[in-house]
């Protein structure tokens, strides 16, 4: 979904419904926070988040967002395609309430929560502002950035493996720098027309948001975490 490369003319689109779309996609990105952090609550309130956790965690993991992913773009043209969206984000609040329990137990581990969410919250309205600003065509970015989402799952999974903690650090990093680019891919594409669907346009959106969140809070744990 991030791999694909438009290459009509954007001044087709309507500066009216290119507003809309944006305004459509930036209202459901903050509603899809809801039932993010509620999945997150109850994942470490139960510790249901440790499924996800070692191959057979990762492989359900995988199965499930693709499944979800599939039921979004099936029914992206209907008001199913929201609640949908809504359950897949509360999926995703699951996964990460593994990493969240773990920073938790960091005696500063709420503090760095709170500053992860900061820091990609500033990432986004760094990467909206640009989007708007950049005149240039950055279609041709996806390739490059497609080419390094495999070398950081590769890495990833060489890393399940390994247990290093230098080798989650540098994915980490890679991680945070590739998103950021796709976020500001992804926004680019929503501004010049490129995606007019606003349900396709959040998906993307949030998965470039819940991987910078995850990296960054990655690396506050690795570098920030103060133990008890």
């Amino acid at each position: 979904m991030n791999d694909q490369i438009h290459t009509f003319d954007y001044d087709l689109v309507p500066a009216q419904e290119r507003n809309r779309v944006m305004r459509n996609t930036y209202w459901l990105l903050a509603l899809t926070m809801l039932p993010t952090v509620l999945g997150a609550w109850v994942g470490v309130s139960t510790g249901i988040g440790q499924a996800f956790s070692g191959v057979m965690g990762i492989i359900l993991m995988v199965a499930g967002a693709f499944g979800f992913i599939y039921a979004i773009e099936r029914t992206k043209e209907t008001a199913t395609g929201v609640y949908v969206l809504l359950g897949f984000t509360f999926f995703m609040g699951l996964v990460l309430s593994r990493m969240i329990a773990m920073v938790l137990g960091f005696k500063n581990g709420a503090e760095l929560v709170m500053t992860a969410f900061g820091g990609t919250a500033g990432v986004f309205f760094l990467m909206a502002s640009l989007a708007t600003v950049i005149k240039r065509d950055l279609s041709g970015m996806a390739k490059w950035l497609m080419v390094g989402v495999v070398v950081l799952m590769v890495g990833s999974i060489i890393n399940i493996f390994v247990g290093s903690s230098v080798g989650m650090m540098v994915i980490s990093m890679l991680s945070m720098l590739i998103f950021s680019a796709f976020m500001l891919y992804d926004l680019k594409q929503i501004v010049d027309g490129g995606e007019t669907n606003y349900i396709s346009a959040t998906l993307t959106l949030y998965l470039d948001v819940i991987n910078v969140f995850q990296s960054l809070l990655a690396l506050l744990g690795i570098f920030g975490g103060e133990r008890e």
